[in-house]
């Protein structure tokens, strides 16, 4: 334990303590089964305990009523770029997308592949500082629907407003910062997220899908990519992530032991609010790369006046115990991803770090 690190890394990214400790407890013998969770069989009544849970838990946190499928699927967000089109976008409609950066030019691209594709937005042209305003967007009259990315881990941007086009359903991304912040989910068709930044290890995929939109699939897609085919079955279709699920349950229970999202959401608001501080006060010496009102709380991402200094920064943190401050590879500076398990008292202690460094360098 005195060993582990101040991690910012972005995904997989750091887990509450707590849960660990649950995790590493019950390990060996899953209450009192003499099996670890990863040797129960998916069909057992131990596990499928720990599913339905889940997908109570879920419901319960984000407001949702059982008109919304919880799902928990393999491949991770970037299947599900395929998914959507593949089950959503029929010949005679178009897939509407904003394209925020990274992982929405991803989305974008699958959709190009499987049918008609429109760009309905897009901050590329201001290298994705910002995420565009929902006044901005063009929306086609037949859009089957309006994909969206709701942060880029990347780039440092985030939705702070999202759209709302009148017969529209909106689809989003929520890989990195689902259960972050109070906000209507029942906006929202679709919702997808990977597991391994926000909501537990690498490997499970979480899929929120409204019943009225599961009746639009199309037919014709293999089984395995057909929502239909998970829903129905609680993702039992095939066996699950089990692991993955079990940790995400865990984690959400850790959400409601703080109090549920009002209460992350407030400790997140005192993170973001803390780090982007310093950036404010030193702007010549930590710039941050998103504008203002686009500004992540989940990925701060910033310059400092030269990648030597750069370098140095990262490798002076690592040393203070203060890991995974490197930038994403396709775009270099420095990057602090302060998803909910990162506490409080770690951004404190990356902001002294911060005002030290400035002042030694």
């Amino acid at each position: 334990m005195a060993n582990r690190i101040v991690n910012f890394n972005a995904g997989p990214s750091t887990l509450p303590l707590d849960v660990l400790k649950i995790v590493q407890e019950e390990l060996l013998d899953y209450k009192g089964t003499g099996m670890s969770l990863m040797e129960i069989s998916h069909r057992s009544p131990e596990f499928d305990a720990v599913n339905e849970e889940a997908i109570k838990l879920t419901r319960e946190l984000l407001g949702l009523d059982d008109t919304f499928h919880v799902l928990f699927l393999g491949g991770g967000a970037s299947t599900q770029f395929a998914m959507v089109p593949l089950n959503l976008l029929p010949k005679d409609k178009c897939g509407a997308y904003v394209d925020t950066g990274t992982w929405s030019t991803k989305a974008i691209k699958e959709a190009g592949i499987i049918g008609r594709m429109h760009l309905a937005g897009s901050s590329r042209d201001d290298d994705y500082r910002r995420i565009p305003k929902p006044s901005e967007l063009d929306v086609p009259a037949d859009a089957a629907y309006l994909h969206i990315t709701s942060n880029n881990t990347i780039k440092g941007t985030q939705y702070h407003d999202f759209p709302e086009i009148p017969n529209v359903p909106l689809i989003c991304d929520m890989s990195s910062d689902i259960c972050s912040r109070v906000i209507d989910f029942k906006k929202f068709s679709l919702i997808y997220a990977g597991a391994q930044k926000n909501l537990g290890p690498a490997g499970a995929t979480m899929v929120i899908v409204r019943d009225e939109l599961l009746q639009k699939c199309k037919d014709g897609n293999p089984s395995m990519l057909d929502y239909r085919t998970h829903a129905p079955k609680k993702s039992m279709y095939n066996t699950p992530p089990a692991f993955g699920i079990y940790v995400v349950k865990l984690v959400l229970e850790w959400i409601k032991n703080q109090g549920g999202l009002a209460a992350v959401e407030k400790v997140n608001r005192a993170k973001q609010e803390l780090i982007y501080g310093v950036f404010d006060t030193h702007p010549d010496y930590y710039r941050g790369t998103a504008d203002k009102d686009s500004r992540s709380w989940m990925n701060v991402t910033f310059r400092l006046p030269s990648e030597d200094l750069e370098k140095k920064f990262i490798a002076d943190g690592k040393a203070a115990g203060l890991g995974g401050l490197k930038g994403h590879r396709s775009v270099g500076g420095c990057r602090a991803s302060i998803y909910n398990a990162m506490t409080l008292e770690g951004c404190e202690k990356l902001v002294e770090f911060m005002e030290a460094f400035k002042k030694a360098n």
